[in-house]
């Protein structure tokens, strides 16, 4: 495992890496990446409506269920999870919090790191999640920083900011198109295991199949069925303009 290049993801919630990050995630667990989804918040006030529903329901109970689906959905793709509690409606990370973001970055190195959009009015624990994974990065190439990891990151990882559910409104504009068609039956095996929000998982089995056919538009590659967008956030460093 030590050996192994790393894929890290920061969701806001417990299921946003699901929708929106699930065939890029299963994509390079096959591809023999190790890939590490950070979940800030459980999503126990604003994203878990259905349990709400049921009689007795408690704030603990709901952080258990969403673990289990997320852990769930996470061995499904291939994925290491680590669930880090900040709090939901708002998140609210803490220093110490923080500190353990970055270690995150010192420890396993990534080579990618995929998060939330710059934007998000109808969830602003959605672009806390972007402002967080951004300046642990940074904090994390800074050899004065008091984090434990393993040294200090000493490059720095290209971020790609996954979809919005709403991408208008959230000035998203898919850069990259990638192409999860080998992987799309796992991406919806992760979905349906995600029964708190399952009302979600029509929208995204179209969404997937729209960014196929552009996919197919942009490339000419016409054995491409499912996508995912992606926006990059640094500028790509190449000798060859592709």
């Amino acid at each position: 495992m030590e050996d192994k290049k790393t894929v890290l993801v920061v969701s806001a919630h417990a299921a946003d890496f699901v929708w929106r990050a699930a065939g890029a995630i299963a994509l390079y667990a096959e591809r023999g990446y190790k890939v590490r989804i950070v979940c800030l918040s459980y999503g126990e006030r604003g994203e878990s409506e259905r349990l709400w529903k049921i009689p007795g329901m408690t704030v603990e109970h709901v952080k258990e269920d969403r673990h289990t689906e997320s852990s769930r959905a996470a061995e499904i793709l291939g994925a290491e999870i680590r669930f880090f509690d900040m709090g939901d409606y708002p998140i609210a990370p803490t220093g110490e919090k923080i500190v353990e973001l970055v270690n995150e970055f010192r420890e396993h190195k990534p080579e990618i790191v995929l998060t939330h959009s710059y934007e998000d009015p109808y969830n602003p624990d959605h672009p806390m999640a972007n402002d967080l994974t951004l300046k642990a990065r940074v904090y994390a190439q800074a050899s004065g920083y008091p984090a434990k990891g393993k040294g200090k990151q000493d490059d720095a990882p290209p971020v790609f900011m996954f979809e919005p559910h709403q991408p208008e409104q959230c000035n998203f504009k898919p850069q990259v198109l990638l192409d999860i068609t080998a992987v799309w039956e796992k991406k919806v095996k992760a979905m349906e295991s995600m029964a708190a929000q399952e009302h979600l998982v029509l929208y995204y089995t179209d969404l997937g199949r729209r960014r196929g056919v552009q996919a197919v538009r942009n490339s000419g590659r016409r054995n491409i069925k499912y996508a995912e967008a992606y926006e990059r956030i640094y500028p790509q460093v190449t000798d060859v303009l592709s």
